[in-house]
């Protein structure tokens, strides 16, 4: 429509309302006069920016109707608040209160994409304009229904999308999502852990619920020991947690800088350190929560235990006088320590030695010195909150992995290793001297050890992307893997067993690659773990018999699964088992697929029919390319060859993935294996053929 005006520079404006909901006023020269999506009210569509502006501290709130019917100004709205010292976030206000807020946006670049159903991505970004305003706007992929995010009547931040069955908007997710994810309901000092079962308010270590009633009845948390006043103070670490409103940035202060900045004020109760700010919180904490990723470490203030309480009034009250006497005692305890520090780096490296087994073990690396770390058990007990299972990261035959911090910030996994696992003292050798020795971009880094009683704890880098199995095999997980994701996945993994079959020393055999041994970096790039069932092959070896036959059914070749017989040849069909589990998203023993025994049969049966592609998962529509995913099918069905001599060794098969000119021969019909037993997940079953031994583990598929 056309728009009279007195205005000569704005003669002819026109009204337009796009295809993405925004109204707009244009001038007849095409310049914007004014734009629905400047002035939203309680809804956000698609595309749809959102300012968060340094210099003003917010953006423009979102207001809640009164009522479903009733579209006057209601009592909430959401906004964004906060400063770039401090880190924006989202909140939402029931009038002047705050009801929920947001973990605070660190300054990165956000791009992220959510799967939401089968057919439904909702992508999150953000931009920055050159004049310095920031902006956040949502978007959704091509072909999905209808989607708004929305400030409700009720209190709730909810994105809903349209069911055209019920002819309504239904809510996908909304904040706050659970009881406790109110802002403060957990009350001072609780917080709301959203990563158990049921949401709960819970009490950090060294606090307890405040008159002995649980913290989500809002009475909090209290100390078990009142603070004390200097260094004499130790703090306890709490993980990915939406730390606390209206912190106190110090600036200019490094890592360490930033707790000894807190002990020195006595009113100051916890800190948290991210992105070179040092935040420090003082009073009772409230409106805490913790999440699975992207919370901050936050560090409360702890009284220390009487004992080291004692210790120190009593030096600080010794008489000066007796500091001669402590002069000249120096001397004689300076000679005692030397000597007991000999005698402990002898029995160190007596320790090593048995544990390595150098002198009598088969197939070792030599008599070399594995320069690794023993770290104490109570530096990894205190690091671990004590092996809490709030820190647990996974389980399974050999023992429990757990997320831990050494020092202040040095992120580890630590892997405790079962005494039931039945993975001894030669397992252990095995993961110390191979990882620590094998140094490749796409192996897992060993960092140190731990011998303690009948305790053996091995100390990875910490991995934040987790297994590769827990990525691609769940719905909820798999979209953030796209095609060039995956091939890159692929391609790491084959160079890592390249330098383990060739390019290393001697030739180690894995025995045990899965997806689940599959660990994935901050970029996604795969490093290969689990070296506890690995050999190693000197001189002209080519291959080896066993009678007990170790790893997981499915992923073994079958001359390994039958005879015993293992090589290279053995890790290279186990690669191509995932090859296919990374294409497809289905696991190898594809029980949900009437007529195929499994990943292998029916992978053949799309190849020999010509309808590879209908293989490839659903989630990589867009992101596929198509030869690539063709060639990745066919090297995966030339690594599953029945006869190991016609696998293709793995220097061929990575020139066959860099190199998408170099030929590749037919594959041939693999054998299909049935599955012995159904007694559930990750149970140990075993049986005896001829005096073979076969011990497999079951994944519940």
């Amino acid at each position: 429509m056309t728009i009279s005006t007195t205005d000569d520079s704005a003669a002819g404006a026109t009204a337009a309302l796009l295809d993405e909901g925004n109204l707009v006023f244009s001038s007849s020269n095409g310049a914007v006069l004014w734009q629905s999506f400047d002035y939203p009210t309680d809804t956000v569509l698609p595309g749809m920016p959102l300012p968060m502006n340094p210099r003003k501290g917010y953006a423009e709130p979102l207001v809640s109707w009164m009522g479903p019917e009733d579209p006057s100004i209601g009592d909430f709205s959401i906004g964004v608040g906060g400063d770039i010292s401090t880190g924006f976030q989202f909140s939402i206000w029931r009038r002047s209160s705050l009801a929920w807020r947001s973990t605070p946006w660190n300054g990165n670049t956000i791009s992220t994409s959510f799967m939401l159903s089968d057919n439904y991505t909702v992508i999150i970004t953000k931009t920055i304009i050159n004049s310095g305003d920031i902006f956040m706007t949502y978007g959704i992929s091509d072909g999905s229904l209808p989607m708004n995010a929305r400030m409700s009547y009720t209190g709730r931040y909810e994105f809903n999308i349209w069911n055209s069955s019920a002819v309504a908007w239904t809510v996908l997710f909304a904040y706050p999502d659970a009881a406790c994810d109110h802002h403060a309901s957990c009350g001072p000092f609780g917080y709301c852990d959203a990563e158990a079962a049921v949401p709960t308010c819970k009490c950090p270590n060294g606090f307890e619920p405040h008159g002995r009633t649980p913290p989500s009845d809002s009475g909090g948390c209290a100390r078990k020991m009142s603070l004390g006043c200097g260094g004499e103070d130790e703090f306890v670490t709490l993980q990915d947690m939406k730390t606390p409103a209206m912190p106190v940035v110090v600036t200019n202060r490094s890592i360490d800088g930033c707790p000894a900045e807190c002990l020195n004020n006595c009113s100051c109760t916890a800190y948290a350190y991210s992105m070179t700010r040092c935040m420090l919180w003082f009073g009772d904490l409230d409106g805490m929560e913790r999440y699975s990723s992207n919370g901050e470490n936050l560090y409360f203030r702890l009284a220390s235990s009487p004992a080291a309480r004692k210790r120190m009034d009593v030096a600080k009250i010794l008489p000066p006088v007796v500091a001669s006497a402590l002069v000249l005692a120096a001397a004689g305890i300076c000679i005692v320590w030397i000597y007991k520090l000999r005698a402990k780096r002898r029995s160190k490296d007596a320790l090593m030695k048995a544990i390595l087994g150098y002198s009598r073990a088969p197939n070792v690396l030599g008599d070399e010195n594995v320069e690794l770390p023993f770290v104490k058990f109570r530096d990894i007990a205190a690091a671990t909150d004590n092996f809490s299972e709030d820190n647990m990261l996974g389980k399974g035959g050999f023992g429990k992995v757990y997320r831990g911090t050494l020092g202040q910030n040095l992120e580890v996994a630590i892997k405790r290793l079962s005494q039931a696992s039945g993975q001894g003292v030669e397992e252990f050798r095995n993961e110390v001297v191979l990882i620590a020795k094998l140094q490749h971009r796409n192996l897992v880094r060993l960092l140190g050890c731990c011998v303690h009683g009948d305790e053996k704890l091995l100390i990875y880098e910490y991995l934040p992307n987790k297994s590769l199995d827990s990525v691609i095999f769940y719905a909820a997980n798999k979209n953030i893997l796209d095609w060039p994701i995956r091939f890159k996945i692929i391609k790491g993994i084959s160079r890592g067993l390249l330098y383990l079959h060739q390019d290393s020393r001697l030739t180690i055999i894995h025995r045990d690659l899965k997806t689940s041994n599959i660990l994935l970096d901050a970029d996604m790039s795969p490093k290969i773990s689990d070296f506890g069932m690995a050999r190693i092959f000197g001189g002209d070896q080519q291959e080896a018999n066993i009678n007990r036959v170790v790893g997981t059914y499915g992923y073994m070749s079958p001359e390994y699964a039958m005879d015993g017989a293992f090589s290279v040849n053995s890790d290279i069909y186990s690669f191509g088992v995932m090859v296919l589990e990374i294409i497809s998203g289905l696991k190898i023993s594809l029980t949900h697929y009437s007529g195929f025994p499994n990943l292998l049969a029916y992978a053949w049966s799309l190849w020999k029919d010509g309808k590879a592609m209908d293989l490839v998962d659903s989630c990589l529509a867009t992101s596929c390319s198509l030869a690539e995913a063709l060639r990745c099918i066919q090297i995966g069905l030339l690594c599953v060859q029945d006869n190991p001599d016609s696998r293709a060794l793995m220097s061929s098969l990575v020139t066959m993935l860099e190199n998408e000119t170099t030929p590749l021969s037919v594959p041939k019909q693999p054998t299909y294996f049935s599955y012995w037993g159904a007694q559930g997940v990750g149970e140990n079953t075993s049986s005896s053929q001829n005096n073979m031994s076969l011990s497999t583990k079951l994944e519940g598929r």
